[in-house]
């Protein structure tokens, strides 16, 4: 790349033919699709093209162009996606009333609605419930009015008739057993 970079062609020749066969083969390996392969192919090498007057040594350079390529392969599927789920939504639809529901059925969930995800939030809100209880009442309704109310130190002592420095030190006891009880979460 340096050389091409320095205006000798038959360096670009020699880039192309190096890294043909494993840049086209990782880009079909992707897509399933050797039109758009071939599509994304073409305009890697022309970024590559166009990158030549400023093309740094900073990696290799094959690290270099799979970045590009996987670069591109992101962007393509950014910009094509509602439209790729469209076609799919409208197929399962013309197939078969009920395919859209099977294709519903057959997405992976969100990462925070997995059945482990779903079982660990049940789990650590069941932990914090139980620390909250062990709290003294006086406590917790402190921690409960500033956490859950969003009242500040002077509102939390005007709501419970008492002190604000006795608050503070109800808040800060508050914490500190939680922390205690709920360490092995920190």
């Amino acid at each position: 790349m340096l050389a091409y970079r320095a205006g000798d062609a038959d360096a670009f020749t020699t880039l192309y033919r190096r890294y043909r066969g494993s840049l086209h083969r990782y880009l079909t390996q992707h897509c399933g699709n050797a039109a758009l392969a071939e599509e994304l192919y073409q305009d890697i090498w022309i970024k590559v093209v166009n990158a030549r007057a400023g093309y740094e040594p900073l990696a290799r350079f094959s690290t270099w162009i799979f970045r590009i390529a996987h670069h591109r392969l992101v962007d393509h599927y950014r910009k094509h996606a509602p439209l790729l789920a469209t076609q799919l939504v409208s197929n399962a639809i013309d197939d078969d009333a009920d395919g859209i529901d099977e294709l519903i059925d057959s997405l992976p969930a969100p990462s925070h609605e997995t059945p482990h995800a779903l079982l660990e939030r049940r789990t650590l809100a069941e932990r914090i419930s139980l620390a909250l209880a062990e709290l003294p009442p006086a406590q917790r309704d402190a921690f409960l009015l500033a956490e859950e109310g969003g009242l500040t130190l002077a509102e939390i002592a005007a709501a419970t008739d008492t002190a604000r420095e006795t608050t503070k030190s109800r808040l800060r006891y508050a914490l500190a057993k939680l922390r205690h009880s709920l360490q092995d979460l920190l």
